[in-house]
């Protein structure tokens, strides 16, 4: 059954998330217009939101597990278990953005309409990251989630800090999509499309004819890796973190790496890409993944705002990620680096949420900075919320039987099978090295009897979230299987 465009209408039904999402971001602004621009309520606001979220996350569930590929618009979208995987989790991180955001005091207010238009469309943009087979299309859908995050930015009632995160965003996020189109630009003009199934077909044959071909997959994977900020290209994330709003920080701490990593696996597969037969690119991305963990773990170290240490928390967490795209990316035995990659920025998804959930906590005005030292004896002060901190915090570590533990134990399993073990030996002596600056707030808030930060009355709908993924956080890691048989069967599609 065709339209009468001649577009399969399956190829709408897939992409109907997209569609509700989008819907759900105009309907409050178009309630906005009509009352004459005065500011609905926020909870109906918000409400009328969450339906279209709700809405784009039951048809995305309901599409699950969808095995074999298949590809929409004229080859221009993919979905299979992976795509449909991370509209998921891109829902859920929307929603939970959106609850706590209703609450803090730099998002809600006379702007909220706006601000939950530009989050969904952020959305809407990550979708098609997550969903595209063509750069181009990755290129437009990248471009049309980051101008709607730095619009989120900047429209933080905060009047310092987040101006300038928007402004240092805009110009490096903008030098990277300058960089990642140049990319684009020499593979079409070297494979004759953009179109990642078809590249992939030409990529071992160019890669020994055309040394200028080791340049366009070069220029790409820097887009990619500012991104989710692979070091060198991480200077952005802890400036742009510690000024954007929480509630908008932990939106794009966690949707933006999902998306981005999905289409970085994506184009991980292009034949030989990593391979010896394709020059030198293998030992270039073991470094940069190396050099991620250490830096991003070291400065952490040496952080006071909480706030900053999670953003080089962040940049080491992608470091553990890009060990399991290598592994993905070597060939032979992919599949497990395929399942360590999506149960990673899963299990990241989940505890990152949970923590910048705590951190909004805090924060009773817009200029709250919540500082390490200021959560010296929370236990004795809010004890649901230092034990729900340390949850997240140990999970980020890697201790167990949290989600993350096992995280990092499929990631280093992938690069041993690979038999990449010096990989695995740093991410381990990174993990050792992340334990400090991990445990360190929790001794504070345990052993320490000073006085600090108290957590308000009114964020309600922020301690349910954080309470649920507090939950998720230890429940889905004693009970790990049933999880990572269901990522499995996402990742499979991808072989």
């Amino acid at each position: 059954m065709t339209t009468a465009f001649q577009i399969p209408i399956e190829d709408y039904i897939c992409i109907s998330p997209l569609i509700f999402l989008f819907i759900g971001s105009l309907i409050p602004l178009t309630l906005k217009v009509l009352r004459g621009n005065r500011e609905p309520n926020p909870s109906v606001t918000l409400c009328l939101a969450l339906l279209g979220v709700v809405a784009a996350l039951a048809v995305s569930c309901s599409l699950f597990p969808k095995m074999t590929p298949y590809y929409a618009f004229s080859n221009a979208l993919v979905f299979d278990g992976i795509s449909v995987l991370s509209a998921i989790l891109v829902c859920i991180v929307t929603a939970v953005a959106a609850v706590t955001a209703r609450e803090n005091g730099a998002t809600t207010g006379p702007q909220f309409t706006e601000f939950l238009f530009l989050l969904l469309n952020s959305a809407v943009g990550m979708l098609l990251v997550a969903w595209s087979n063509d750069l181009i299309v990755t290129f437009i859908a990248i471009e049309i989630m980051s101008l709607c995050l730095y619009l989120l930015i900047a429209l933080s009632h905060e009047e310092l800090l987040s101006k300038e995160a928007a402004f240092k965003y805009f110009v490096l996020g903008s030098f990277a999509s300058a960089v990642f189109l140049y990319g684009i630009a020499f593979v079409y003009g070297l494979a004759g499309s953009t179109y990642i199934n078809i590249v992939a077909q030409y990529t071992a044959t160019l890669a020994h004819q055309n040394s200028l071909f080791l340049v366009a997959l070069v220029l790409t994977l820097i887009g990619f890796c500012f991104k989710v900020a692979i070091v060198p290209f991480h200077a952005w994330a802890p400036d742009v973190y510690e000024g954007a709003p929480t509630p908008v920080t932990g939106f794009m701490a966690t949707g933006v790496k999902i998306v981005v990593f999905v289409a970085f696996l994506r184009f991980i597969h292009l034949d030989f890409l990593l391979s010896d037969k394709s020059g030198h690119l293998l030992p270039v991305v073991e470094w940069l993944a190396v050099l991620t963990m250490t830096v991003g773990n070291i400065a952490a170290i040496m952080q006071s705002s909480l706030k900053r240490m999670l953003a080089y928390s962040s940049v080491a967490h992608s470091g553990y990620v890009m060990i399991g795209l290598i592994a993905a990316g070597l060939g032979e035995h992919a599949r497990g680096g395929n399942e360590a990659v999506m149960y990673y920025v899963l299990a990241y998804t989940i505890m990152t949420l949970g923590a910048f959930g705590i951190l909004t906590l805090f924060e009773k005005s817009e200029k709250d900075i919540s500082q390490i030292d200021d959560i010296r004896g929370l236990s004795r002060r809010n004890p649901w919320a230092a034990v729900m901190l340390a949850v997240f915090l140990m999970s980020l570590a890697g201790i167990p039987p949290t989600i993350g533990f096992f995280a990092k134990f499929f990631v280093f399993k992938a690069a041993i099978t690979q038999g990449l073990y010096w990989l695995a030996v740093w991410g381990a002596i990174n993990a050792v090295i992340a334990a400090y600056y991990y445990l360190r707030p929790i001794v504070y808030m345990f052993m320490r009897d000073e006085d600090g930060v108290v957590v308000a009355d009114r964020y309600n709908l922020t301690w349910v979230v954080t309470a649920i993924m507090a939950l998720l956080t230890v429940g889905l890691g004693i009970a790990t299987q049933p999880l990572y048989e269901a990522v499995k069967l996402a990742a499979r599609s991808l072989l």
